[in-house]
């Protein structure tokens, strides 16, 4: 499998393309961010939808998937921290090692916290984003004190054991779906979430939801430059819609779309009305080469 170092860690990529497993170089790059406890994996079937229009790169993201923090973590992996802002300097670093000049992103949920800091610190670096579930929370202390306790407990219940129990996957991503999914899609989903490491899947639950993240997240919004758009799904329990679209709200340089009948994985229980939403928003212009 490839990787690549970012600050002291090894990011898992892969390049899906119409050329093969390496870019063409002649065609623009969309880069696929996942969301929390996720991999690349479930980007895998939207980039090769996308892969005669564009080069596709996909990676983990550090402390997920198959990108393992190293055991012991050096002192120098530790004190990056789990900050959404640490992430996405990691997207930055990552493009450089490729000699990516410009990209377009495609993030899904917390992945889609990190782009916004992406947009707005690298924004000569983006073409246009899309934010697939994404949104604005409200603070009430003791609705995240209960969240973090609960995070912490899901967090630490992660027997191996869990994969083989019959059904589990399904009661796994009942809470996150409105339409069933592929069986595969939902065993992949509930082995990347017992595999993520502990500090990055227990750090990022506290910087994603935080009182922070509901003060700064708006600002961020608010400052977008880059085209976006925004897609909820109409019954994400995750992210309700009502939270994309005060997001939206914040910038006239956001659209944003509700995709009926799906939750909280819209590019994977509608993919027929997500690729038509994302085709008609990424054709509204030629993108330049990266």
């Amino acid at each position: 499998m490839p990787y690549c170092s970012i600050r002291g860690v090894d990011h898992y990529y892969e390049w899906i393309c119409e050329s093969g497993s390496e870019p063409s170089g002649s065609r623009p790059v969309l880069v696929f961010l996942h969301g929390w406890a996720g991999s690349a994996r479930y980007w895998e079937s939207t980039a090769r939808r996308l892969m005669s229009q564009y080069d596709c790169l996909l990676y983990d993201l550090r402390g997920f998937g198959r990108s393992h923090l190293p055991r012991p973590i050096p002192e120098t992996v530790a004190a990056i921290g789990y900050e959404l802002e640490t992430y996405a300097d990691d997207l930055a670093l990552l493009l450089d090692e490729f000699g990516l000049e410009r990209v377009t992103l495609n993030a899904h949920s917390t992945g889609a916290s990190i782009a916004v800091f992406f947009l707005n610190q690298y924004a000569e670096r983006v073409n246009r984003a899309i934010l697939t579930c994404s949104g604005i929370f409200e603070y009430n202390q003791q609705a995240f004190e209960a969240f973090y306790r609960f995070g912490k407990y899901v967090v630490d219940f992660r027997p191996g054991w869990l994969r083989h129990i019959p059904l589990v996957d399904q009661l796994f991503m009942a809470r996150f779906l409105r339409r069933s999914i592929p069986a595969g899609d939902r065993r992949a989903f509930l082995a990347d979430y017992l595999d993520a490491d502990y500090e990055a899947a227990l750090g990022t639950i506290y910087t994603a939801v935080s009182k922070k993240a509901v003060d700064v997240m708006p600002q961020e919004f608010a400052r977008l430059t880059v085209p976006t758009l925004l897609i909820s799904g109409e019954y994400d329990q995750i992210i309700p819609a009502s939270m994309g679209q005060q997001a939206a709200s914040l910038s006239d340089r956001i659209t944003h779309c509700v995709i009926a009948e799906t939750g909280h994985f819209p590019m994977l229980e509608d993919a027929a009305t997500y690729m038509a939403t994302i085709e008609a928003f990424l054709n509204q212009t030629r993108e330049p080469v990266a």
